[in-house]
């Protein structure tokens, strides 16, 4: 085999290696926000989250020649990274709390549910059998089990803010997904994620500052007494 060969293949293993262990580090981060004590680390969380989010995009761009992903990269770091965590972390403060999220189970629980449902989005997606051009098949397990921990931690947390960051983590788990099925994703289309993100940022914010204003507290526990 001519070294030429040897390089090219030496190259396609590496970028291999170096998605899946980002792509891991993005789950990790979601088991991070279960793990979390204060809702403002939550929000620190979620920005490391989106930076490697980003940094997998670029590699993406670099190693498949998708110069139209760059784009989406600015953006990322911009409203995803800086942005979004500045406005939650002031909207908290505004709140004059530093939020404990309040747990529907216990932390230990809540961690070996996130478990599970990892477990489950890698077994469904391995055997759907699902190949992709642009990252390694075990990537897109790794973002369907990411989703499946994101709606764990939108649901089994009582508190506005770890509601919030959970959706936002929800969005990047479905940004890897993304990349692994459709990187090469007009542009434009692109975009209109990232807008509906936005509209996702405002509507919390204004649910943040209305249920604070009405209840003194980020806690969801009141809305559970209008249940029927």
């Amino acid at each position: 085999m001519s070294p030429g060969v040897l390089a090219a293949e030496s190259g396609v293993g590496s970028f291999q290696s170096f998605s899946v262990a980002l792509t891991v580090a993005v789950l990790l981060c979601e088991f991070a926000m279960l793990r979390a004590p204060l809702s403002r680390s939550q929000v620190r969380i979620y920005a490391v989250q989106s930076l490697l989010v980003s940094g997998l995009a670029a590699d993406v761009a670099i190693a498949r020649h998708i110069p139209d992903l760059f784009a989406i990269v600015g953006l990322s770091l911009v409203l995803k990274v800086v942005v979004i965590p500045l406005i939650v972390l002031r909207l908290i403060s505004e709140a004059v709390v530093d939020l404990v999220p309040s747990h529907r189970l216990g932390v230990a629980t809540m961690v070996l549910l996130g478990l599970v449902a990892a477990g489950i989005g890698l077994f469904v997606v391995g055997a759907v059998h699902v190949h992709s051009r642009t990252l390694p098949t075990a990537s897109f397990g790794l973002s369907a089990s990411a989703v499946l921990v994101a709606f764990l931690l939108v649901v089994l947390r009582a508190d506005v803010v770890s509601q919030a960051v959970g959706f936002f983590a929800l969005e990047n788990a479905i940004s890897v997904a993304s990349l692994v099925v459709a990187a090469g994703l007009p542009l434009i289309v692109e975009v209109a994620f990232f807008f509906d993100l936005l509209v996702a940022v405002v509507v919390f914010g204004v649910l943040m500052r209305v249920h604070h204003r009405r209840t003194g507290t980020l806690s969801t526990s009141a809305l559970d007494e209008l249940r029927g």
